[in-house]
């Protein structure tokens, strides 16, 4: 199989398009809560799918059957359709004026085969398939979804669309597209009707910050500048099934044997990682993650909210203790702070972000990570079946864990890391030493099949 960092190929392109609903919708303006319109979910976050061809609904073009399915969901949901505008305080609204999203129809000269049998990322072919059209998906004034069909030669194609963060999270984005799913395969309305209610998510009146929020610590005017990696970065992706799993749970004692894939990947993780970067054995190391609040307020948020419904945590420590204490030393630290997002936790960061001025969480020194692995991106379905992959398509600095299926048919953790070369190298090492146990490390890819090699 060709490799994806060599794979060159061609893609046509055709000039790209407004759809707007399908039928008339309101226009009113939409407050977004005050947890979506913080500095640090301002930017657009990029999404690919990749669909094998499927004989059963031969003739049925994907690019037709998704665009027309896209007008009939902005029915539904038709703040997408609109312009985002700040009013005083920045605060962020949505004018719903039913002018559509950006859409872009394409064939590629090449087949869903020559990506590989193990389509995972980094893609360095990101601007084929997902056109970065002037002025689409920046903040104000502009389309909230760029979306593009790539046909494919062999009848498969690509779905990639980016989205303003701003107006949903993952589980957000992923109930308007599975909402185009099913009207694609022929439904008349989505199963989860759309629920706005941004207001559940506001400031308090008056505001009062009752808890301690050390993830917006350190800021000074920082628009997220350092989330985009340096030129010496390189990114690969490690796959974590049952077999790895179960070797980091064997360094944890018996009392946290229970715990999460979440807890033990994040701890292992940031182990290696701090190992790898060699700061000072007095520098704080901090791990940045968003815990999904939509259970944990009383009463739950509706089902149909798609907004952003997360609370940033930040776990601390000293590089010293990462990198010399066991394993489970991060996973308890992991636990606690990941215990201490309440309810109260989610509104006094809604109070904090109208007392603060909406800003955006510490990104220096920061390992971040997002657990994207119940989003559902890998069971998007247009009529051709779930994705080959599904997920983030532009990694960055942080580390995503996106449900995947290696080719040996084996479900497990996805997992993207960036870091210097260097560093890198120092990373695989370390984890291979923890996942044998503590013995002897060995850096080759032959010996570790989890990796894949970087840009």
């Amino acid at each position: 199989m060709e490799s994806t960092q060599s794979l060159s190929f061609n893609v046509a392109r055709k000039n790209p398009e407004l759809i707007a609903p399908a039928k008339p919708t309101p226009y009113e303006f939409k407050n977004l809560s005050d947890i979506d319109d913080q500095d640090g979910l301002r930017y657009p976050i990029s999404v690919i799918q990749f669909y094998r061809t499927n004989p059963s609904i031969e003739g049925k073009d994907p690019v037709e059957v998704i665009r027309d399915a896209i007008a009939k969901a902005l029915v539904f949901y038709y703040p997408f359709a609109g312009r985002l505008r700040e009013r005083a305080a920045r605060k962020l609204v949505v004018e719903c004026t039913g002018e559509g999203v950006m859409f872009i129809e394409a064939d590629a000269d090449v087949t869903l085969q020559q990506f590989g049998d193990d389509i995972r990322p980094p893609f360095p072919f990101e601007e084929e398939l997902l056109y970065d059209v002037p002025h689409s998906v920046g903040l104000l004034h502009c389309p909230l979804l760029l979306i593009q069909v790539t046909r494919l030669k062999c009848g498969g194609f690509i779905f990639a669309f980016s989205l303003n963060h701003s107006m949903s999270d993952g589980a957000g984005i992923v109930q308007f597209m599975s909402a185009v799913g099913e009207l694609a395969r022929g439904a008349d309305a989505p199963s989860v009707p759309p629920v706005w209610d941004r207001h559940l998510l506001n400031a308090r009146s008056p505001p009062c910050v009752t808890c301690t929020h050390h993830a917006y610590d350190g800021v000074p005017d920082s628009k997220g500048t350092e989330l985009i990696p340096p030129d010496d970065m390189v990114q690969r992706t490690f796959f974590f099934g049952s077999g790895e799993f179960s070797a980091l749970r064997s360094h944890l004692p018996l009392h946290l044997r229970g715990c999460s894939t979440f807890d033990l990947l994040t701890a292992s993780l940031w182990h290696c990682r701090t190992v790898a970067i060699s700061p000072e054995p007095n520098e704080v190391v901090k791990l940045l993650f968003p815990v999904n609040c939509r259970k944990l307020l009383n009463p739950p948020l509706p089902d149909g909210y798609y907004g952003n419904a997360i609370a940033l945590q930040i776990a601390i420590s000293t590089a010293g203790d990462l990198s010399k204490n066991p394993l489970h030393y991060a996973v308890e630290l992991v636990k606690k702070m990941k215990t201490d997002v309440t309810e109260e936790f989610v509104k006094s960061t809604a109070d904090m972000m109208v007392i603060r001025g909406r800003p955006h969480y510490t990104v220096v020194g920061c390992f971040m990570v997002s657990d994207l692995k119940n989003v559902g991106f890998n069971e998007l379905d247009f009529g051709w079946g779930n994705p080959v992959y599904g997920g983030p398509m532009k990694l960055g600095l942080t580390s995503f864990y996106i449900s995947h299926k290696n080719n040996k048919g084996e479900n497990g953790r996805l997992v993207s890391i960036c870091l210097t070369e260097n560093a890198m190298k120092v990373f695989v090492f370390e984890l291979e030493r923890v996942l044998k146990g503590g013995g002897d490390a060995v850096a080759d890819r032959e010996s570790m099949p989890f990796i894949t090699s970087a840009l």
